[in-house]
């Protein structure tokens, strides 16, 4: 136990030592964080808007899906709004080259989800797929890294190879509900039918606003092979 112990103190004394060179900044706040905070400070996490589900069946995400495609079970982390400090954890995920923050939110997820039964079940995960060329423009999927993330804690393989993105459509940013369903219909393609049959996915992506994408994803899915479908993911930016 003192072996141990003198591990611990030391394995203390090298991240503080290293806090001090490389400082280590909150997304949120951007105070320096403390040895043991990963991303965000212990005050920010406290204060992170998460969702509260009370409901893997019935609650505000899975309710986006409803009359459309059966889903299974919905979750998703926290919410997302865009002025909100928290919307640094996708920007800075996307946009500046930071694929391991989804890891380490990814790992948050799953740790939360799991003594619940979320992931009860549930064959594989299956990420969002980017098109190859913004996959080679960002140079990481971001949904993967997130997915990565929930596979070290729940031990589900990830497939990146069933499904893919065949066409790159434009961003969604300004398009209302019915533009962003027209902007993505038929984006997706099953590469790998024999590989999905008679399983239970978990389809996983960084942010749902109106749905549109995963919907497109789980339409194609569905429309090849018997499965049965549940999502995931990091933010939810709907309105309930």
């Amino acid at each position: 136990m003192w072996k141990t112990k003198i591990l611990h103190n030391i394995s203390l004394y090298i991240h503080s030592a290293l806090d001090f060179v490389f400082p280590r900044y909150c997304l949120c706040c951007r105070h320096c964080l403390s040895p043991g905070e990963e991303l965000l400070c212990v005050k920010c996490l406290t204060k992170m808007p998460r969702i509260r589900h009370f409901s893997w069946e019935d609650n505000e995400i899975s309710r986006t899906f409803w009359g459309l495609i059966p889903i299974q079970r919905a979750a998703a982390l926290f919410r997302y709004s865009r002025h909100s400090p928290y919307s640094r954890i996708l920007f800075e995920l996307k946009y500046h080259h930071q694929p391991e923050i989804g890891c380490v939110m990814g790992r948050m997820m799953a740790e939360e989800l799991l003594p619940a039964g979320f992931f009860d079940d549930i064959d594989f995960i299956v990420p969002i797929p980017l098109s190859r060329r913004k996959e080679r423009e960002r140079g990481y999927n971001q949904s993967a890294w997130i997915a990565k993330g929930i596979a070290q804690i729940t031990g589900l393989p990830v497939d990146t190879t069933s499904v893919a993105r065949i066409l790159s459509n434009p961003s969604q940013t300004r398009l209302s509900e019915h533009q962003r369903r027209s902007n993505v219909r038929n984006i997706f393609s099953v590469r790998r039918p024999e590989q999905l049959e008679n399983r239970h996915i978990l389809l996983v992506d960084d942010v749902i606003t109106t749905g549109a994408t995963m919907l497109s994803c789980a339409e194609t899915i569905a429309g090849t092979c018997r499965v049965q479908i549940s999502i995931l993911s990091l933010a939810w930016a709907g309105h309930s």
